[in-house]
């Protein structure tokens, strides 16, 4: 039992941090190291921890990475961005646009690969207009963000929550989908209103004609294989098995090179996902569980309002994804685990909005964004304050 406590500790300890102080290692070195100690320490055994790691979560987000990487390679994403671009009259319009194309891609595709995707377009975008770069980036990040909400695939959390909580693909929408609209929205309103001399000034917008390359084999392809994983979705098929299967379909190519795809992998966070299962798993053999979940039940956990603010906090503290393993032997004693499954996806996601470390997204989109625009801590958070707190009202309105 100390052990287990010790090394679960450190591991949270330097997954806050971002980093060892003095060393190089980062969030998913972390995990990864913690793991092994769980192993070396005897906490588990290494079958035990074998069947901790959930491969249902590993197998979607892998597949979910292949047919978003095909997607941007094949030009697809960036055929959109341009689009919005040539279709916008107005400083208001563009942020329409790309508050709805990065929202919509992100409930059904990996936000992270979007944000990788969409943010030099964004960038590219702005420039040939002469805007000013930052609500729009911020529009990008935040409303990946809030897209992300609405399905399982849409981010690594929902993929986890859908797997240990057995919500299918459609209830999931059901319930998630309206909070999503919303935060889009709030999204749009408040950066609107917060950079009011860019939207507000009258301007008028002529997009020069940039001609975008589409691999067209390769993009009818990937979008008819996108589809098809969506339409399997919907009509009941398991997530893992569609996104697989998908992915599978895309690989199987006489002109795109396997390499470039699996360079588009974020095997890191897979790593991570990885680690932090065994940890959490080793945790859960201590008898420290059963006190955190007296713990939960005083702390008022059972009202969705309580858990969406303790799940936000502990998200900004340690990231969402480790924060939701957290929760993990903890909900399913709860008084209405499903509805405690989908308030803990909507709030750790909303949270991510806060601050620039709020969420991977966020981090991409500000470091893809260097050296031509830079991003200040405060600059972000004089939004995303409003915005997340604002979003997660709704949400816990909604879920009610």
């Amino acid at each position: 039992m100390p052990a287990a406590l010790i090394i679960f500790a450190a591991a949270y300890a330097v997954i806050a941090l971002g980093r060892l102080p003095g060393l190089r290692v980062d969030r998913t070195g972390a995990a990864v190291i913690g793991a092994a100690l769980m192993l070396a320490f005897g906490v588990l055994t290494p079958p035990a921890a074998y069947r901790a790691v959930d491969g249902n979560t590993l197998a979607l987000l892998f597949g979910m990475m292949i047919v978003t990487a095909n997607l941007r390679l094949a030009g697809v994403f960036a055929w959109l961005g341009a689009n919005v671009a040539r279709r916008a009259r107005h400083p208001l319009g563009l942020l329409a646009g790309i508050v709805l194309v990065a929202g919509v891609l992100s409930a059904f595709f990996v936000n992270d690969a979007v944000c990788v995707a969409l943010t030099p377009l964004v960038l590219e975008i702005v420039d040939a207009l002469g805007r000013d770069a930052v609500p729009y980036l911020l529009a990008l990040a935040m409303a990946s963000n809030a897209g992300s909400v609405a399905t399982i695939t849409g981010n690594p959390q929902n993929m986890m929550i859908a797997s240990f909580s057995g919500i299918g693909y459609r209830s999931f929408a059901a319930a998630l989908a309206p909070v999503a609209a919303v935060a889009l929205a709030i999204v749009f309103a408040v950066i609107a209103l917060l950079h009011r001399r860019e939207f507000f000034s009258g301007a008028r917008l002529q997009a020069p004609a940039q001609p975008v390359r589409v691999a067209r084999g390769l993009a009818w392809k990937a979008v008819t294989v996108a589809v098809g994983i969506v339409i399997a979705l919907f009509a009941g098929v398991p997530a893992p098995t569609a996104a697989l299967l998908g992915g599978a379909a895309l690989l199987l190519t006489r002109r795109l090179k396997p390499e470039r795809v699996y360079r588009e992998v974020d095997w890191p966070l897979l790593a991570m996902f990885a680690g932090l299962f065994v940890i959490v798993a080793g945790l859960e053999t201590t008898r420290a569980m059963q006190g955190l979940t007296a713990a939960a039940a005083g702390l008022g956990l059972n009202s969705t309002g309580v858990l969406s603010a303790v799940s936000a906090g502990l998200s900004n503290l340690v990231s969402n994804v480790p924060a939701v393993l957290l929760f993990k032997p903890l909900v399913p004693h709860l008084a209405r685990p499903r509805q405690a499954w989908l308030a803990l996806a909507m709030s750790s996601t909303l949270a991510g909005n806060l601050t620039p470390v709020g969420s991977v997204a966020n981090l991409i989109v500000l470091q893809r964004a260097l050296p031509q625009r830079r991003i200040g801590f405060w600059a972000y958070v004089r939004v995303g304050l409003l915005v997340t707190g604002l979003t997660l009202a709704a949400g816990v309105l909604l879920l009610r």
